[in-house]
C-alpha cells in the first residue's frame, strides 16, 4: 500500500523563522517515516525549496506545490505546517493550499487570520462570553489620535505587537512615562500594537487538538517566570519554570479545560493550538490572553511537554495530526 506523501514546511518570512527552525528539529526527529514519505520544504522570502540528499536545492513548483526529483514528479497528499509567523500562521499559506486543494494540519485561512491578530482574537472570544482583558489597538500611521482611549485602561499594561507570537517586541509598562518607548519597540515588529490591561493571577497555557473528530485538551502547564512576564527570554532562554501538569484544584482545572475546548470550537480550530490564560483567583475565572495556532515544538516548547504528560509519544502525536488532515480530504 502506498504511503501518504507529506510536505513538512518550515522557515517563514518574519523574525519568527528562527523559532520555526528550532521546532523543525524536534518535528523531523519524531515523524513516523515508516508510515509517511516526508519531504521538508523550506519557505523563505527568496525561494521555496527542498534540499536533496546530495545537498542541492530543488525548487518547488508553486503552480501545484510539487517537486521534481530524478525526473519524477512528487505530489503531496497533505502538508504539516511548522511555520511560526507569516505566511504559515496568519492564513496566507492556508489560503494557497485551499486554492490548489491540498489538506494541511493547521487551522483554516479564516481562523488563522483572526487568531494571528490578538485584538480580533479577544474581540471574538469576548463576544462569545469568554473573559478577556480590556485593551486598545493602535495603528502605526494614526496611533496618536487613539491614545485618548488609553485613559480607560489602568496601569500596569502590556504593550505588544498585535500580530504574531513568540513574545517578540512585548513589554510590561508600569508607568505612563514609559509607555512611549514600549510602543516604539512594538511598532518595530508590527504595524499594529495592542495595549492591554494587566490581569493579576496565575498563568496557564494549554494545548488543544482534534483527533478522529474529537476535541482533546492536553495536560496544561503553569508558567512561573523569573522575569516580569512570559517574554521571549523567559519562553526560549530558560528564564521560567514550567510545571506540567499544573498543580491546581479540580475547580481551576475544569474551568481552564472547559474554556479551552469551548474557545477551540468557537474559533473552528483544527490541528493543535496553544491557548494562554490568566486565572484570576478573585473572580475565580480564566481570562484568555491569546491563541497560538502554530505552537512551538522545540526542546524548550510547552506542547511537547504536555504531550509527554498525556502519555503519548511525539511520533504518535504528529501522526494523529497528519491523519486528521488526511481524513479531512476524504
Amino acid at each position: 500500500m502506498r504511503k501518504p506523501v507529506i510536505a513538512f514546511v518550515t522557515g517563514g518570512y518574519s523574525s519568527e523563522a528562527v523559532i520555526s527552525y528550532k521546532s523543525a528539529i524536534t518535528i523531523q526527529h519524531h515523524l513516523d517515516n515508516d508510515r509517511f514519505d516526508v519531504y521538508r520544504i523550506d519557505i523563505t522570502p527568496e525561494k521555496w525549496f527542498h534540499l536533496g540528499a546530495d545537498g542541492h536545492e530543488i525548487l518547488v513548483n508553486r503552480d501545484d506545490f510539487s517537486l521534481t526529483l530524478d525526473a519524477k514528479k512528487i505530489n503531496f497528499d497533505a502538508v504539516l505546517i511548522g511555520i511560526h509567523g507569516t505566511p504559515g500562521e496568519d492564513g496566507k499559506l492556508q489560503g494557497y493550499f485551499d486554492l490548489i486543494g491540498i489538506p494541511y494540519t493547521s487551522c483554516d485561512t479564516t481562523t488563522s487570520a483572526i487568531t494571528f491578530n490578538k485584538r480580533y482574537t479577544v474581540a471574538v472570544a469576548g463576544a462569545s462570553g469568554f473573559k478577556v482583558a480590556r485593551s486598545v489597538l493602535l495603528f502605526k500611521n494614526s496611533y496618536l489620535s487613539s491614545l485618548d482611549a488609553m485613559s480607560a485602561l489602568k496601569f500596569p499594561v502590556f504593550v505588544k505587537p498585535n500580530n504574531g507570537g513568540s513574545s517578540i517586541g512585548m513589554s510590561k509598562v508600569n508607568r505612563e512615562e514609559d509607555l512611549g518607548a514600549a510602543i516604539e519597540k512594538a511598532f518595530k515588529e508590527d504595524e499594529q500594537v495592542l495595549i492591554e490591561e494587566f490581569i493579576k493571577g496565575r498563568e496557564f497555557t494549554i494545548g488543544v487538538f482534534k483527533s478522529s473528530g474529537n476535541v482533546i485538551t492536553l495536560p496544561f502547564t503553569e508558567v512561573i517566570t523569573e522575569n516580569e512576564f512570559f517574554d521571549f527570554e523567559a519562553k526560549y532562554q530558560g528564564k521560567s519554570e514550567e510545571v506540567t501538569p499544573a498543580v491546581c484544584s479540580e475547580e481551576v482545572s475544569n474551568k481552564i479545560r472547559q474554556a479551552a475546548s469551548g474557545i477551540y470550537k468557537v474559533f473552528n480550530c483544527r490541528g493543535v493550538v496553544r491557548m494562554d490564560f490568566i486565572y484570576n483567583e478573585a473572580e475565580r475565572a480564566p481570562y484568555l490572553l491569546e491563541i497560538n495556532t502554530i505552537p512551538g515544538q522545540s526542546e524548550a516548547s510547552i506542547v511537547p511537554q504536555q504531550v509527554a504528560a498525556m502519555g503519548v509519544t511525539l511520533k504518535e502525536f504528529y501522526s494523529m495530526l497528519i491523519d486528521e488532515a488526511l481524513a479531512s480530504a476524504k
